[in-house]
């Protein structure tokens, strides 16, 4: 046998050794990760930012800080109605998450959808996520004021009757820290600028918290 096909075996198993020992604390990330999915449309999309500026990156941010030991996966989708909501839900269920923070209505209010549609399509929603075992963060948002005071009303309680409804945790409404705060909203009036989006994170945690390992 020769000295350099001696040193060449002794070199190849020392690099498995480096490289198994690398991914060792790799894998065990991924397997003690819990994961954490931001399900909604626009708001959690992060449109209109760039990559890294929506609050399920600042999400991650934070839970990390505090020691929770979370993978947030972002599901959001501009546009998306909750009738997209349950469409697309199978896909959800599929990734086995243990919470999923819900995030849908603005698009059906802002369209003046029927109420009664936003509900049941919600309320479906729900219900399978509970089937599944998920644990549920729902969060609430409100319209603009030239909707009228009733509409506005109603569909605010729409999203409080279902918390109650099917026990959810529940955040009533994701803007309440934004109102006032200079440099958080985009100049479409509507969606969060990336120090919006840090607040919006923020804003979740307390309601969030209760649901984490």
């Amino acid at each position: 046998m020769s000295p350099f096909y001696y040193t060449t075996v002794v070199d190849v198993r020392r690099l498995l050794i480096v490289a198994l020992c690398l991914l060792l604390p790799v894998a065990a990330v991924a397997q003690n990760d819990h994961l954490l999915v931001c399900y909604g449309d626009s708001i959690t999309a992060g449109y209109g930012l760039a990559e890294g500026q929506a609050y399920s990156d600042f999400l991650q941010r934070d839970l990390a800080a505090a020691g929770y030991h979370y993978r947030v996966l972002n599901r959001g989708t501009s546009g998306a109605t909750t009738k997209d909501a349950l469409a697309g839900l199978p896909s959800i269920l599929k990734l086995r998450p243990e919470v999923v923070i819900v995030e849908f209505g603005g698009n059906d209010g802002l369209r003046g959808l029927p109420l009664d549609e936003t509900r049941r399509n919600l309320d479906q929603v729900l219900t399978a996520l509970e089937g599944a075992h998920i644990r549920i963060l729902l969060a609430g948002i409100t319209l603009p004021p030239n909707y009228g005071s009733d509409y506005i009303k109603a569909f605010q309680q729409l999203f409080s009757q279902l918390a109650t409804r099917h026990r959810a945790a529940f955040a009533p409404m994701i803007y309440k820290d934004l109102i006032n705060v200079p440099g958080t909203i985009q100049p479409d009036g509507i969606h969060p600028t990336a120090k919006g989006s840090e607040i919006i994170a923020k804003t979740l945690m307390p309601a969030l918290k209760p649901l984490l390992k």
